[in-house]
C-alpha cells in the first residue's frame, strides 16, 4: 500500500514539474493542479496508512485509529487549491484574450509593450 501511494506521489510530482515548465498557460496551470494534487497526497498518507481503522478514539477498545488531523488539512487545501486554480484560470484567460497568445515569452531581447525599439 505504501509503495502504490509513494508512486502515485512521485508520478503526480513528476509530471506536475514536467507541465509546470511548459511555455503555454494552459498546461502551466494542470502543472501546478497536479503538484497540488501531489501534496494532497502526501498529506493525507502522513496520517498513517490504515485500512478499516476508525477515524476517532475508542475509550472502550484500544484498536488503532486513523488521525483525522492529516485528513482535515487535505480538505482544506482541496478547497483552496479549486479556489486558486480558479483565479488563475480567469487571469491566464484574461491574458489570452488581451495578446490573442498565450506563450510565455521569456526574450531578454525583445522591447517591453509600450517601449520603442
Amino acid at each position: 500500500m505504501e509503495f502504490l501511494v509513494a508512486s502515485a506521489v512521485g508520478l503526480l510530482t513528476a509530471a506536475g514539474i514536467y507541465l509546470v515548465l511548459r511555455r503555454r498557460t494552459f498546461p502551466v496551470i494542470l502543472g501546478t493542479s497536479l503538484l497540488s494534487y501531489a501534496v494532497n497526497v502526501f498529506l493525507f498518507a502522513s496520517g498513517r496508512l490504515a485500512s478499516n481503522a476508525p477515524p476517532i478514539l475508542n475509550k472502550y477498545a484500544d484498536v488503532a485509529y486513523s488521525d483525522p488531523l492529516p485528513q482535515a488539512l487535505v480538505l482544506t487545501a482541496i478547497v483552496i487549491s479549486f479556489g486558486m486554480t480558479a483565479v488563475v484560470v480567469m487571469v491566464a484567460l484574461g491574458a489570452y484574450l488581451s495578446a490573442r497568445n498565450d506563450n510565455i515569452n521569456m526574450d531578454d531581447t525583445a522591447p517591453a509593450q509600450g517601449e520603442d525599439a
